[in-house]
């Protein structure tokens, strides 16, 4: 008779641990054991031959709840989506040889937006490292380039301590992922078992406070700018320091703006914010970041994306001020004046109180002159469309989705292409860590495996994810997982039947040739749901958007997949081709 998946875990909680308590662990574990200590409550993995010990130990405990992907780098892209969501490590275990390569892309996505994951892979016993056996791959070698570190572990009685070094590096100073490769044989030895409540490494220390000097001088600049502008990133959601950003806006009245990363920093319906910035962000952003005369740089890195060709950006004089926990980020793509390393809230904290202490007060006259300017370039009114009573327009199912859930318990993430820079553009996101999406990689197929974390997490939160036809399909497989595990997540495809963004530079840059872009054998997303277990919808009419939005949300208990069949032409602007400085945008198709 088949057992439930409720029945499984009752069963499982009820065994006994194998070892007695005068036995020593094995290696598997003291694996559990470091994991409980760090207080994980998920796990994401899939089993393989060179892990199965750590998965019969994690058979004999109930404090963990393993999660089962359909893919391993679903599970990497689950753990992620709950360290993005709160603050925590997140944890996924795969098995050696392809479990690991197929994992490579989630450790990679999570690299690049510095978000804090310890990644477990098994290995190949150690005898045989080496000798290319069955599923075996140089994990250290493959994961190298896009780890913050990554240990292997020879002997059991490491395994303890380098577990510890792994969460500690993982969460302190610039966030990033650490994988720990446990060959087979050391998962099955035993080892007394003892976790530190602290370590330390002498090769590794990041500072944490920033020189007092520095941010003197910054608080100086500041306040004697004529054209102030604050320019923030994803290390200010990393580090927690949304409350300070908002304090140092209210207390000098300044401009600011947040990259991709850093939305929901600074509400969207603050008067002085913004946009975003960038290659999409708004005309009034990316103005004001090239002609502001002191720029204020904070968990931001200026790269490509954002201040597109670095010799326009340099060709206009301006004070940097740039605050970064990682000093490799400082004047890696543009030189700045004050650099000031350290955690980002320490020193907005440091910075707050210097103002409040100065005599100076900002130049009210000059800043007002400088704000008659900046609402000049709002008065563009950049991110306006033509609405449409016949076709559904994407910008417009976004909007709508904003009005409805406004002032809710919610969290949005979303894929990459099209559909990312409109949820961008037109969510408006009041509070950090609620939009969730892959910003320096560009990783299509992250938005599902991101909800569920995400709803694992907050299983109270709506949870809905913005993707396209196109990237939906690259994790769709863990429409599954959602079924087992009974995450409820709320699915918009913004379906234009093509590879949108790809499309829209074919259009621009390739005269029209629509190489490969177009999908033209998509499923029936309807019936795909279903066969998955979930409630699926389609719409194709304006006048159905709102309709069916609501009744995703009256179905809180259930995963919904809503088709919506958008306008195959729409386009995302403002638009900075690739090559071209911030200010020479593209604000619709009549600047071509």
């Amino acid at each position: 008779m088949d057992m439930s998946a409720a029945e499984v875990k009752r069963a499982a909680s009820a065994q006994p641990n194998s070892s007695s308590p005068s036995a020593d662990p094995n290696g598997s574990e003291i694996l559990v054991r470091c994991l409980q200590a760090e207080n994980v409550k998920y796990l994401w993995g899939y089993p393989g031959g060179s892990v199965l010990y750590i998965y019969d130990a994690l058979y004999k405990q109930n404090t963990i709840e393993h999660v089962l992907v359909r893919h391993e780098q679903a599970a990497v892209h689950a753990a992620d989506g709950y360290a993005r969501a709160t603050g925590d490590v997140g944890v996924a275990l795969v098995t050696s040889g392809p479990g690991v390569t197929n994992a490579v892309t989630g450790i990679a996505t999570a690299y690049m937006d510095s978000i804090p994951m310890v990644i477990i892979t098994g290995q190949v016993p150690t005898p045989a490292i080496g000798l290319d056996a069955f599923q075996e791959c140089d994990t250290v070698g493959i994961t190298r380039p896009v780890v913050k570190h990554n240990f292997l572990v020879k002997d059991v009685r490491d395994l303890a301590l380098t577990l510890k070094k792994a969460f500690h590096i993982a969460r302190s100073g610039r966030p990033g992922p650490v994988v720990v490769d446990i060959p087979k044989d050391v998962s099955l030895k035993t080892a007394p078992f003892h976790y530190p409540e602290t370590v330390e490494m002498r090769s590794y220390n990041p500072v944490r406070k920033g020189h007092a000097g520095q941010i003197r001088k910054a608080v100086q600049l500041l306040l004697a700018a004529k054209r102030p502008y604050i320019y923030t990133g994803g290390g200010v959601i990393l580090g927690e320091a949304s409350a300070e950003l908002r304090e140092l806006i209210d207390l000098v009245g300044f401009p600011c703006t947040n990259t991709l990363m850093g939305l929901g920093a600074v509400p969207a319906g603050d008067p002085r914010f913004l946009g975003m910035l960038g290659m999409h962000g708004t005309y009034e952003a990316n103005m004001t970041m090239q002609h502001c005369d002191v720029l204020l740089a904070v968990g931001a890195r200026f790269d490509d994306r954002v201040i597109g060709n670095p010799k326009h950006f340099a060709s206009v004089e301006r004070k940097i001020i740039h605050v970064d926990i990682d000093p490799s980020s400082i004047s890696k793509r543009v030189k700045v004046d004050i650099p000031i390393v350290g955690d980002v809230k320490d020193v907005l904290q440091e910075l707050i109180a210097q103002i409040r202490e100065a005599q100076q007060r900002p130049d009210a006259a000059a800043l007002q002159a400088w704000w008659n300017q900046v609402n000049e370039w709002r008065g563009r009114e950049c991110l306006k469309y033509k609405p449409s009573t016949e076709v559904i327009k994407p910008q417009m199912v976004v909007e709508t989705l904003h009005r409805l859930t406004r002032g809710q318990d919610v969290y949005v993430t979303s894929d990459v292409g099209q559909h990312q820079m409109w949820a961008a553009q037109y969510y408006g996101f009041d509070e950090p860590r609620r939009w969730i999406n892959s910003g320096g990689l560009g990783t299509m197929g992250v938005g599902l495996p991101y909800a569920m974390g995400i709803k694992l997490a907050k299983p109270q939160a709506d949870v809905f994810c913005i993707t396209g036809e196109g990237s939906i399909q690259m994790c769709i497989q863990e429409l599954s997982t959602c079924k087992q595990y009974d995450t409820p997540v709320k699915i918009i495809a913004l379906n234009n039947r093509y590879l949108g963004m790809v499309r829209q530079w074919q259009e621009l840059d390739y005269g029209g040739r629509y190489s490969h872009s177009y999908m033209d054998a998509l499923p029936d997303f309807v019936k795909l749901a279903e066969a998955y277990g979930h409630v699926g919808l389609k719409i194709e009419s304006p006048a159905d958007v709102e309709p069916a939005l609501k009744e995703m949300i009256r179905l809180k208990d259930r995963t919904v997949f809503l088709d919506v069949r958008t306008d195959p032409t729409e386009n995302v602007w403002p638009m900075v081709q690739a090559g071209k400085g911030i200010t020479e945008m593209l604000l619709g198709s009549e600047d071509l």
